[in-house]
């Protein structure tokens, strides 16, 4: 374990860190996944495999198939393009985190705490534990809906039974960080595998599935059409997945110096980008099973995740087409909560440099989230289900800007950053994602708002 270093001063100094590195992210699992400089470039290279994938659970989550659906719904194949550009974007600010963590050995929580006034980073971390708790009760409600939709669990008890994966994320962290990202990439294995046999007995027109990922100004010239585009760009890139890219990239022993942080960074930016890439994969996937099967059926007004697996059946022809959506949204879940709980424990560890026992942080995030979720579904049931994910989505609207905003200052930033300081064209490309972003939030407040 890394000895805990003093706090000395609140100036900045030479290095534009006003306090030194405390302790470093996840201590248990801090370089714990051998990175061997004598084995093969292909055999280093795979070393780095694993913390993409975990950022990539964070782009499928529950809260996303919502505007997948009604987007596929709605409008066909036309919203491609925008699943396509949201991940440009989600690869580039990734590689950021990759980036502040290798070069400045600080995950984004450690270096908000350590670059602003006590005040200003205790207030950013109030805004990130909000939306680590926003994003949990996400991966509740979905879990909750996976269980009811495949074994017919009340949604009431399913939302209890979710308490129960602190378990098995236990057992998986005393095997070693390698088996959760095992587990994690399982489990996306078997979504990609059910939404690929989905899309098979949709059938899609895959004609208008490759024209789908052109840019069209219909989208523009749409409100409609514009107002889910924007909804699918601003439920993507979430802020617990900026802390947490940041934290574990730094569960490799990549060494010290500058040549073999230099390939971890390229190494890990690989990572990142193929897993992302991945995740598109699957969103596309959702988009691409409305379009083949609600737009083409006539049924455009599909929003609901349960109305969608309620009509599958009829309009696939076949009783295993829900099954295999349902088992998909239960491994969504499932995952989600793993990687929610690591951003939340680096979320606390970083800003206050307080440890808690795995057990005990997941516990209070699980039961925080619980709560709200436990009350709503037995108050209103399915919809209120529905409600939950959308003031969810609302919520880390809000937050995202107090994450990506310091995550293009920090890595634009020389003395903290030396040699590993993001180009000036990363810098500028990173600003005007930021910029969109934060405008497709804003704008989505505004009009949950405005009614």
């Amino acid at each position: 374990m890394a000895d805990r270093v003093t706090i000395s001063t609140e100036m900045p100094d030479e290095t534009g860190w006003r306090r030194s590195r405390g302790e470093p992210p996840l201590v248990d699992v801090f370089r714990t996944v051998r990175v061997s400089d004598k084995a093969s470039l292909f055999r280093r290279a795979m070393a780095f495999v694993g913390p993409g994938f975990l950022v990539a659970v964070g782009y499928m989550d529950p809260g996303n198939w919502a505007t997948s659906i009604a987007g596929g719904a709605q409008f066909g194949y036309a919203l491609l393009t925008v699943a396509l550009m949201s991940n440009i974007m989600a690869i580039i600010l990734q590689s950021l985190c990759a980036r502040l963590a290798i070069g400045s050995g600080r995950d984004l929580a450690q270096a908000c705490r350590d670059a602003f006034p006590r005040p200003v980073a205790w207030i950013l971390w109030l805004f990130a534990e909000i939306a680590i708790i926003a994003t949990d009760i996400a991966e509740v409600v979905g879990t909750a809906i996976g269980l009811n939709l495949l074994f017919g669990i009340p949604l009431e008890l399913g939302v209890i039974i979710t308490a129960l994966d602190v378990f098995l994320i236990l057992w998986l962290q005393r095997l070693g960080f390698r088996w959760i990202e095992a587990f994690i990439i399982t489990l996306l294995g078997v979504i990609f595998v059910c939404f690929l046999l989905q899309i098979a007995m949709a059938d899609p027109e895959w004609g208008q599935v490759i024209r789908g990922f052109a840019p069209t100004v219909e989208i523009v010239k749409n409100p409609a059409m514009l107002y889910l585009a924007l909804g699918i760009i601003g439920a993507t890139v979430m802020p617990h997945n900026l802390y947490l890219h940041s934290g574990i990239v730094q569960t490799r022993a990549y060494g010290e110096s500058l040549p073999e942080k230099r390939e971890a960074l390229r190494f890990a930016t690989w990572d990142s980008t193929t897993a992302l890439m991945f995740a598109l994969l699957i969103n596309a996937s959702i988009l691409i099973l409305a379009a083949a099967t609600f737009h083409a059926g006539g049924q455009t007004t599909v929003a609901e995740i349960g109305e969608a697996h309620s009509m599958l059946a009829p309009l696939v022809g076949s009783l295993l087409a829900p099954k295999l959506f349902a088992i998909a949204l239960l491994c969504c879940g499932l995952n989600s909560t793993v990687t929610a709980t690591m951003a939340g424990q680096i979320v606390m560890e970083g800003f206050l440099d307080i440890r808690l026992p795995a057990w005990a942080r997941r516990l209070i995030t699980r039961i925080v989230a619980i709560v709200p979720a436990a009350l709503v579904t037995l108050y209103y049931g399915a919809e209120g289900t529905g409600m939950l994910l959308i003031l969810s989505q609302v919520i880390l609207a809000f937050q995202l800007p107090f994450a990506i905003v310091p995550l293009v200052m920090f890595t634009r930033d020389r003395a903290k950053m030396g040699v590993f300081t993001a180009p000036t064209w990363l810098t500028l490309v990173a600003g005007l994602i930021a910029a969109i972003i934060i405008s497709l939030n804003v704008k989505l407040l505004w009009d949950i708002a405005t009614g």
